[in-house]
């Protein structure tokens, strides 16, 4: 992305400066070396759909191998990461954020995760390809272990409720590698900070996101205020998505968030979200509801979750439409 031309970033929507936004003064954090962290989590994403998770066992160096060779594709000529573009949403794309308008400041990489080496036929480098599947097998196994402990903390009879759900060889897993550049600041600007990414929930059912030490996260609190959460390369965060909030039948709750570009630093970062297979009806579980416990949400398919969210911008309600 080239980031010295004043009309592309004429182009992007102003957020508040980021001493404007207030620092998140309480982020949850779940060790999950530690005993009672399922209650832990339920307790955060009832509250804020949104914690930090730390004893999580997977190395540094493991991320920091994956950061690096991210950092060094797109660092890597214009015409070098077109070619990895791609006429469905996965591949290289930058700015544009779904079909129908949304902008940012930021370039990505996006890769369907299925089969046994989903990556073997990405044009990716070699060494690329090897980061990406040895990071994803670690992380899938993390967010096993996070959604049946979830499910413990919310008393079900069977703990793999959730995670068998997007463990499936039919399950639709995505990983997205976000790039936030550096970029001047003309005087106009700054007294603002640029949308990174434009605020939206989540459609999955959980997204696992580990990003290198700079800031632009931000979340909405219930009130409807926006905080700024404090970057920690060593830990992941995990976000509630629409998928959970349904499938729990709103206890847990899907975190409205986005991310500030303030052009300062570039801020790297790693989403792995897991959803559940195209056909999978989408509905809150008995396992999870109360004895004469009305359902909040009409059934739906995955599959019509997508093609609903593929007519609304980024900041849509998508799940209003299934609200009964």
């Amino acid at each position: 992305m080239v980031a010295s031309a004043s009309p592309a970033l004429a182009a992007i929507p102003l957020l508040p400066p980021a001493d404007a936004v207030a620092h998140f003064p309480r982020v949850p954090v779940v060790d999950l070396s530690h005993p009672g962290a399922g209650e832990a989590i339920v307790s955060a994403c009832q509250e804020f759909g949104f914690f930090k998770l730390a004893g999580h066992g997977i190395p540094l160096h493991l991320m920091q191998r994956l950061e690096s060779a991210t950092l060094e594709f797109f660092h890597s000529p214009q015409a070098e990461k077109d070619k990895a573009s791609s006429a469905d949403p996965f591949g290289y794309g930058n700015k544009r954020i779904g079909p129908n308008g949304d902008v940012g400041w930021l370039e990505y990489l996006l890769f369907p995760v299925a089969g046994d080496d989903p990556f073997a036929l990405s044009p990716m480098a070699s060494s690329f390809r090897s980061a990406l599947l040895e990071y994803s097998q670690r992380v899938k196994e993390l967010a096993r272990e996070v959604l049946e402990l979830m499910a413990e903390g919310l008393n079900c009879n069977d703990r793999t409720v959730f995670s068998n759900l997007v463990m499936g060889e039919q399950s639709e897993g995505i990983i997205r590698l976000n790039h936030y550049p550096e970029f001047p600041r003309p005087e106009k600007q700054l007294d603002r900070s640029l949308t990174g990414f434009g605020e939206h929930t989540d459609p999955q059912v959980i997204s696992v996101l580990r990003s290198n030490d700079s800031a632009g996260l931000q979340i909405a609190l219930k009130d409807g205020s926006w905080v700024s959460v404090p970057p920690d390369h060593q830990s992941f965060f995990i976000i509630v998505g629409d998928s959970l909030q349904v499938l729990t039948n709103g206890r847990l709750r899907s975190v409205r968030h986005r991310v500030m570009a303030d052009g300062a630093k570039c801020r790297v970062s790693m989403i792995y979200f897991l959803g559940v297979a195209p056909g999978e009806k989408i509905a809150p579980l008995g396992e999870v509801m109360g004895e004469g416990e009305q359902s909040k949400y009409r059934e739906f398919t995955w599959n019509e979750y997508k093609k609903a969210a593929c007519r609304t911008r980024l900041g849509d309600d998508r799940l209003g439409q299934f609200e009964k």
